[in-house]
């Protein structure tokens, strides 16, 4: 089962944490405006808290080189 959501980078990496926390999804992927996949985050991975910074960090940064972009999220 998939879910997508059309975000500005602004938004990406609060829906990104907002995800997380819900604990239902497995797979986060993030799409550019060409619907090329720019990067992809396994959640099963992310559960420990330490691995959690970098992944919110690379977000970010590419949060700032966005405009536009696609959340695809793979649930459970």
């Amino acid at each position: 089962m998939t879910e997508e959501f059309k975000v500005s980078g602004e938004e990406i990496l609060t829906k990104v944490k907002e995800i997380i926390k819900e604990g239902n999804a497995r797979k986060i992927i993030i799409k550019n405006e060409k619907d090329e996949s720019i990067m992809e985050i396994p959640l099963t991975f992310v559960v420990v808290g330490a691995v959690l910074v970098p992944v919110l960090a690379a977000v970010g940064a590419i949060a700032g080189i966005l405009t536009k972009c696609t959340l695809v999220v793979e649930k459970k």
